[in-house]
């Protein structure tokens, strides 16, 4: 299975199709100029046309992305295939508007699994293949969103700034220092953990309350798990920078990764320690 974090792109495979969708996209009316011919590399374009006539997103190949290089070709599957082709154009839209605007999106989350094949980009690049067979955990938002939504589930009380901080930098650092693929199931519960924030909101929290510091981010196997199911515990360490020597405090909480979409099970757990 796969539960990868990146950015959405698409691309054409060979230049046949770049130049079929070039033709049916028809030219483009400038002010000033006139008539030009269409981009197919021009996402707004390729938007506004793929809202126009849904079914020729099933002539792209989707992708996902980790810093503009392709990393998978997205196969949308099953009864949904439709909805699926549908929420990417969606998300695509997300992408290309302002950074302002309320439907901006930055990152986006893509569950499924290797389907085992693979697809060649128009570049010559050959990246596996991921098939999708419905929308559940397909997600896009801004970083900003998510933690302004996480902030305000933590209620008026807690410390705004510092925790807003305190959680653009994990979030940073797992969108780019521990980017990752998404494969094994230590990966994909860190990256869960990066989509659902709340967990480790409630352990920013309580660290902030001792002054504390973001240290390490580690995914060890947990020692229980339900049966059937692939459990995985995310551990936040956090260190007092003023006095080095004082014992670091550890915040636990349990991700489940058997299922293409995971899962958290029971509380975040902390406790003090002297590594």
């Amino acid at each position: 299975m796969v539960y990868v974090l990146g950015t959405l792109g698409y691309d054409f495979g060979t230049e046949a199709r770049r130049d079929s969708f070039k033709q049916l996209m028809g030219p483009l009316e400038v002010d000033g100029i006139g008539q030009v011919p269409a981009n197919p590399y021009d996402a707004r374009q390729m938007v506004a046309y793929l809202r126009q006539h849904p079914s020729e997103a099933k002539a792209l190949i989707w992708t996902v992305n980790l810093e503009l290089t392709a990393i998978y070709a997205i196969r949308p599957e099953g009864s949904f295939s439709e909805q699926i082709y549908g929420t990417l154009v969606d998300l695509l839209a997300g992408q290309i508007v302002a950074e302002t605007d309320p439907g901006y999106l930055e990152r986006v989350s893509l569950p499924g699994y290797l389907t085992g094949g693979s697809v060649k980009l128009f570049s010559g690049q050959i990246v596996p293949e991921v098939g999708v067979e419905n929308l559940r955990g397909i997600y896009g938002w801004p970083v900003s969103t998510l933690i302004a939504a996480v902030i305000e589930a933590m209620g008026p009380e807690a410390d705004q700034e510092a925790l807003r901080e305190a959680l653009r930098g994990f979030l940073d650092r797992v969108y780019y220092d521990l980017r990752n693929l998404g494969v094994t199931s230590a990966d994909r519960a860190l990256n869960f953990a990066a989509t659902n924030a709340f967990q480790a909101a409630t352990a920013f929290r309580s660290a902030l309350l001792l002054k504390y510091e973001l240290d390490n981010i580690s995914v060890e196997r947990s020692p229980f798990c339900r049966i059937d199911s692939d459990c995985w515990d995310v551990v936040l360490k956090f260190f007092d920078p003023m006095n080095v020597l004082k014992s670091k405090r550890n915040y636990r909480f349990t991700v489940d990764v058997s299922d293409p979409m995971p899962v958290t099970l029971g509380p975040v757990r902390s406790w003090s320690s002297s590594d």
